[in-house]
């Protein structure tokens, strides 16, 4: 592999671009049902499901993440962006804490710093207490309070020494994946009337923000799930059809957020859940704005007799990952440069909170694996970010997903986004060609700025 150091194609990234790598406790942890955890809703939904290899297991972070750590410190990254298990640290969702849970991010978080990493803790990465789904989950607006309960907790711990803290990871895939569609995690079907979950974990998101402020934090933003939308066809019903569900899927995310107020043509779905001042609650000045990215959308009209007006449409004509999903880099540039022009003033600095890509490669006989789907991935996007960057987006930074192979949410172990592959036997770790390319790049970046 030729030395990236001494490539004259590098991605010019702007001054003090940070590189990290995300995880999420459900999906790396493993350690189910130790030092006091309780069930979260993915333990329920993959069991019932009859995945093949349940979040109990997973890669083991849990127990090794001290080997992890220095995995990280391999890599040369400024950041590691991870999410606090809610049930490792009050197993039902509500109480007392579970002090060995706690004490566990607390170790993390020293190891980390002591690695020259700075942690990036992301508090709800959709694995809800099963105690609170019991009692209605995310459409039981009770459980909104509990989360800021919960943020208190885990900020008055950890907020001395965490500099960035993200609230609620892609709610939009929560709500409308969890509670729409069943695809994931908690696994109901409710369609539109999924809708109120949306507005609760908004509310979360601002609830958990003045907590963590309250605790110390000082730098709190956002990691929501973007993807630009393509119609199907210039035909009216299809153009009409995507400009919906762009407004579904991103707008009523982002304007909550930004400008206190939902997508006008979709004001009338929450009208039976908002309450006065939750757009004031939700609207909490932000100190960066996270765009999580893995492909554009295609979008056609749905026939008459279909639950929803809008389907997605296949992406034809680009590469695929092993999920099926395209490669197109470019939606990347498109989204980051629109966005910027869409919000403006109220949009803060941008960072790329999670951008990845699933391909089962195997380990060889030598003890290698040769990912180069995922290096070409990865630098294609790259050089996205690069490229708005240069058109004057205010973006900081990029999280590669994943650091591990492990649990991966509704695919179980089959689909691995990792830089580092991880022995579904033994948990025992090997870096892929991709983790030495990314390490490669991020000292070459160093060093043109150093």
């Amino acid at each position: 592999m030729p030395d990236q150091q001494d490539s004259p194609h590098l991605p010019q990234l702007p001054p003090g671009f940070r590189f990290g790598v995300a995880t999420a406790a459900y999906q790396v942890e493993g350690a189910g049902d130790v030092e006091g955890r309780g069930p979260s809703v993915w333990d329920t939904f993959a069991a019932r499901a009859g995945m093949p290899t349940a979040p109990g297991a997973a890669a083991d972070h849990y127990h090794r993440f001290e080997e992890d750590v220095d995995l990280l410190g391999r890599l040369g990254v400024q950041a590691y962006r991870f999410s606090v298990s809610w049930s490792r640290v009050q197993p039902t969702g509500r109480g007392a804490v579970n002090a060995a849970g706690l004490d566990h991010y607390d170790r993390l978080v020293d190891s980390l710093l002591e690695a020259g990493v700075d942690p990036v803790v992301t508090l709800f990465h959709g694995d809800l207490p099963q105690g609170l789904e019991d009692d209605g989950g995310w459409l039981n607006r009770e459980t909104v309070a509990r989360f800021g309960e919960y943020a208190s907790l885990v900020g008055e711990r950890l907020a001395d020494r965490v500099h960035s803290w993200v609230p609620v990871d892609e709610p939009n895939v929560v709500a409308f994946l969890g509670y729409g569609t069943g695809s994931h995690a908690p696994g109901r079907r409710l369609m539109f009337d999924a809708v109120p979950v949306a507005h609760h974990l908004l509310l979360g998101h601002g609830v958990a923000t003045s907590a963590l402020r309250a605790a110390g934090a000082d730098n709190v933003g956002c990691a929501n799930h973007h993807a630009p939308m393509w119609p199907a066809s210039d035909d009216a019903a299809d153009v009409g059809a995507t400009k919906l569900f762009d407004a579904l899927w991103n707008g009523f995310f982002t304007e909550p957020m930004l400008l206190g107020r939902y997508p006008i043509d979709l004001e009338v779905l929450v009208e039976d859940v908002l309450a006065p001042g939750d757009l004031s609650i939700i609207r909490q000045p932000l100190d960066f704005y996270g765009v999580s990215y893995y492909a554009p959308m295609r979008i056609g009209a749905a026939p008459e007799e279909a639950e929803t007006p809008f389907q997605p449409v296949p992406l034809l004509g680009y590469p695929t990952t092993d999920l099926g999903w395209p490669v197109v880099p470019v939606a990347l540039r498109e989204w980051l440069i629109t966005f910027r022009a869409r919000y403006r003033a109220a949009l803060p600095p941008l960072c790329v909170t999670a951008a990845g890509a699933a391909y089962a490669d195997p380990i060889d006989e030598a003890g290698h694996v040769d990912d180069q789907r995922r290096i070409d991935y990865l630098d294609g996007h790259l050089r996205a970010v690069a490229a708005a960057a240069a058109r004057g987006v205010d973006v900081r930074g990029l999280f590669v997903w994943s650091l591990l192979d492990g649990f991966d949410g509704a695919q179980g172990d089959g689909t691995p986004f990792g830089l580092v592959h991880v022995d579904r036997d033994c948990r025992r770790r090997t870096p892929k060609a991709s983790f030495d390319w990314y390490r490669q790049v991020i000292a070459a970046q160093m060093n043109s700025i150093g």
